[in-house]
Formats: C-alpha cells, sequence, structure tokens
C-alpha cells in the first residue's frame, strides 16, 4: 500500500499554513508539484514534514528565497552549513543593531529632561544621524 496522500486543505489544516501559501510555496520552487487526481492537489504525506522545515526556517529569520536555497542543498548533496553561517552573521549583525537601539530608548526613558531636545545626548545623536553616521555611532553610550 502506498504513502496516505493529503488534500491542499487537509495539508493547510495540519501545519497551520494557509493554502494560498502553500500554492505560493509551490509557485516558488520550494515544494515540488504535487500529483493530482480529479485536478485536486494530492501531497504526499511527507509534505508536512517540508512545510514544518519552511516555517521553522522562517522563525529563524531565513527569507523564503534562502529557505528555498537551504532545501535545495539538501537535493543537490551540498554543505547546508555555510546557509546557516551566513544567517548566523546577519544574525549577530541584527542583534548588535537591536542592543544600540535598545540603549539608546532606554537612555531617552531615564533622561532627567522634559523634552528630549533639551537634553545634549539627543541632540548630539541626531546631529551624527543627519551627519549620516548609523545608530551605533550617533549614539555610543
Amino acid at each position: 500500500m502506498g504513502e496516505r496522500h493529503l488534500t491542499i486543505g487537509e495539508l493547510a489544516r495540519s501545519t497551520g499554513v494557509a493554502t494560498s501559501a502553500l500554492r505560493y510555496y509551490e509557485e516558488l520552487g520550494l515544494m515540488p508539484a504535487p500529483t493530482r487526481i480529479s485536478g485536486q492537489r494530492r501531497y504526499p504525506e511527507s509534505a508536512t514534514a517540508l512545510v514544518g522545515t519552511i516555517l521553522l526556517l522562517r522563525d529563524c529569520g531565513f527569507t523564503l528565497h534562502e529557505c528555498k536555497e537551504f532545501l535545495a542543498t539538501h537535493t543537490r548533496g551540498d554543505d547546508w552549513r555555510e546557509l546557516i553561517r551566513r544567517k548566523l552573521a546577519e544574525l549577530d549583525e541584527q542583534i548588535a543593531r537591536a542592543q544600540v537601539a535598545r540603549r539608546a530608548v532606554a537612555h531617552a526613558l531615564g533622561c532627567p529632561h522634559d523634552e528630549l531636545p533639551a537634553c545634549r545626548n539627543f541632540t548630539a545623536a541626531l546631529e551624527a544621524r543627519l551627519a549620516g553616521l548609523p545608530l551605533e555611532e550617533a549614539h555610543p553610550h
């Protein structure tokens, strides 16, 4: 007896992904085209794990293009670790920027001035940003 096949609705319910998103994944090449029975898409049960992998990668910050690249490394037998290393470096940069932003916001909250324009740190950071410096240089505190 062969593997059970799921309709697009069944796959959507089992993964929590809208049918339109599943069709979009298919259109982008993230999922192989399913077989059709009487014109209806029929996915192998293994498609559930594939959609779950896409969801997990998206939760980790991967774009759909990066998800496709990741899935393709497995198909080609390539080393997926390089893609993971690049994403980790990107996440580290995002975290560093978020930490600088957090410090700036925390500083503003603790500022003794009633109006931010009265704060020397705020005006210095504002001038630095207008001069083209990134936040981490404009608000080094």
